[in-house]
């Protein structure tokens, strides 16, 4: 029988431990594993390559995003790096031109001199995608929406276009979670997270995600989580297990803060432009409608100058300035001088992530007290 989705988030791969009865998956705090005899253990030799609950956390994440294999990781990027190893020097990889700025560090300074060749497109043009694959295209990688400039990609689009040239689509669904979008179901061969974000929701750990559509490639990336040896803690691992029970409810939480924020930016002048797929006049709100269950809980707005905008981040009070996304309380972001300062200025400033450009991450306080926030901090900077 087909289950729910917070049924499955606080069920799947989360049997009562079978010694005690415990109802929750305990922390496996060991690094090895006792042996009666030479080749006869229980499954578990050593921790790098099993550990009970980080396997719970990979069942549930799997199950969650309709994959069949799921596989944890010490953090977000070492996980795109590890689908980045299934390349060879030579293979190339069709990226979206707006993307996490850690994603591009890890792509042009670290990737690119080993031999992986990289191409920007803007993904909302799919003609222009179609256009720039190549035979030894590989990996047709997204995010959407993309961060921060929060445009989307049609999955079901790129998906068509992977499978008819061969590449595998992969999706960074961090922004969005599996509570609200499911790119496998839109033709994706490996959908990734930043588990530190809104899985976690708590600001209080480092991991990353990964869950493929079929076995091949779960076997392959298993190899390179024990090969590699990026691997989340036990700790971590409980803690991310932790807070996909409470995901369905959080994200609720923060899509109803998110647009109640979003519609108070737009009515304040010192805004030059709000970017949240949630408002009437988003430019790709059909296709939101289409592939997302919500609209998320990330909006970009322009204060128009960087000293509008230092004065605006240095004057919140419930917003913490700071990086990272997807806590249950409010962080306010500077992307050009935080999460982007590693995107050439020119393609910057092509993109649209301009000096006066904040991001907030709406966690779930109670909105009025956002709102009110938000005004205070305009009026101590003067911008008003």
């Amino acid at each position: 029988m087909k289950r729910g989705f917070s049924t499955t988030a606080i069920h799947a791969g989360q049997e009562p431990e079978p010694v005690t009865g415990a109802v929750n998956v305990p922390i496996f705090q060991t690094s090895t594993y006792a042996q009666k005899g030479i080749g006869q253990h229980t499954g578990y030799e050593y921790a790098r390559t099993q550990n009970p609950t980080r396997g719970a956390l990979e069942e549930c994440i799997a199950e969650l995003e309709g994959g069949v294999r799921g596989i944890a990781f010490s953090s977000g990027l070492a996980a795109v790096d590890a689908v980045m190893r299934l390349l060879a020097p030579g293979d190339h990889v069709l990226a979206g031109d707006d993307m996490y700025g850690g994603s591009y560090r890890l792509f042009s300074r670290v990737l690119t001199p080993l031999g992986i060749e990289f191409t920007y497109v803007d993904f909302r043009d799919i003609d222009a995608v179609r256009a720039a694959v190549r035979d030894t295209t590989r990996i047709i990688y997204a995010e959407t929406p993309t961060n921060p400039m929060m445009r989307l990609c049609d999955l079901t689009a790129l998906g068509e276009i992977a499978r008819d040239t061969g590449a595998k689509l992969v999706v960074d669904n961090t922004f969005m979670s599996p509570y609200l979008q499911n790119p496998l179901a839109h033709g994706a061969s490996i959908v990734l997270h930043s588990s530190t974000k809104y899985i976690g929701g708590h600001s209080d750990l480092i991991g990353g995600l990964v869950v493929t559509a079929d076995e091949e490639t779960g076997d392959r990336l298993k190899f390179l989580q024990n090969a590699v040896g990026a691997v989340p803690a036990p700790m971590d691992s409980y803690l991310a297990l932790r807070s996909l029970k409470t995901l369905a409810v959080r994200m609720d939480r923060h899509c109803a803060n998110a647009i109640r924020v979003a519609s108070h930016l737009v009515g304040q002048p010192d805004f030059a432009t709000v970017i949240y797929p949630g408002l009437p006049d988003f430019p790709q709100r059909a296709l939101a409608e289409r592939q997302m269950r919500n609209y998320g809980g990330m909006i970009s707005a322009d204060l128009g100058s960087y000293e509008r905008a230092a004065s605006f981040c240095s004057s919140v009070r419930l917003f913490t300035f700071a990086e990272s996304l997807g806590g249950v309380e409010s962080l306010l972001c500077h992307p050009v001088s935080m999460t982007h300062g590693s995107v050439p200025p020119e393609t910057r400033e092509r993109l649209g992530i301009t000096d006066g450009l904040v991001r907030f991450s709406v966690g779930i306080e109670d909105v009025e007290d956002l709102i009110a926030d938000i005004d205070q901090a305009l009026m101590a900077g003067g911008a008003r």
